[in-house]
């Protein structure tokens, strides 16, 4: 699959470690930074899916989205990301996703809206539930940074952990360099975090805010993962 994701921030919370092992796949550990893991509320809008070299899927290829991520490492050493839920505008997205691999897509009502250097994300639960969890956020965006090391633990990450009919699975994901920009939250309103399993988080100050225009990016074919 090959898809644009545009317009992205990335919101970042540090946590303890073992607050999170037990919402990660059989098979997978979180990764660590410094003795800490993370936690991602992250808005953005994808562009352009489709499958190969073909052409982008008419309306279904494009739509607003937000998850919620940690951060897992295997015993193979890949590392990934874990998406505790994926907010997406497209109802036969999150079905056939579910369906299809396994992944925690759910159906929302949502918006992007762009106004000088300033983006609201908003986005309201349909199905499944808890329906009606999501929120608001507002974002100043800046001009390009160089990133830190937490911005770049949080954002270099070219794989993702997900647990699919019994089995847990390593599916890689190339990209280039996010051309990031600083970035600030001006206000959060977010209940996202706490339903995807991870409470008391989002109403404190992030440790990590960046935003990019976007990339584009290229999901491989997945990989077992022992366990």
């Amino acid at each position: 699959m090959v898809q644009d994701w545009n317009r992205i921030t990335f919101v970042h919370w540090a946590i303890d470690p073992k607050l999170v092992a037990p919402l990660l796949p059989i098979g997978t550990r979180p990764d660590v930074l410094d003795g800490v893991t993370y936690i991602g509320l992250i808005p953005f809008e994808m562009r352009h899916a489709g499958l190969g070299r073909g052409p982008a899927v008419p309306f279904l290829g494009s739509f607003a989205e937000t998850n919620v991520r940690l951060y897992s490492v295997d015993a193979q050493g890949r590392h990934g990301v874990v998406f505790r839920s994926l907010e997406t505008s497209r109802l036969l997205v999150a079905f056939g996703a579910r369906l299809a691999f396994g992944t925690p897509y759910t159906w929302a009502r949502m918006r992007v809206r762009a106004d000088a250097d300033t983006l609201t994300y908003t986005t309201r639960r349909r199905w499944p539930g808890p329906r009606g969890a999501g929120g608001t956020m507002r974002v100043r965006v800046g001009g390009p940074v160089d990133p830190s090391p937490v911005d770049e633990f949080v954002t270099a990450r070219f794989g993702l952990h997900t647990r699919w009919l019994g089995r847990t699975l390593w599916i890689p994901n190339h990209h280039g360099p996010w051309p990031l920009r600083a970035a600030t939250v001006e206000s959060l309103d977010d209940d996202l975090v706490a339903a995807a399993g991870v409470p008391g988080i989002a109403h404190r100050p992030p440790s990590s805010v960046v935003h990019s225009d976007g990339v584009r990016t290229t999901f491989g074919l997945p990989q077992r993962v022992e366990t």
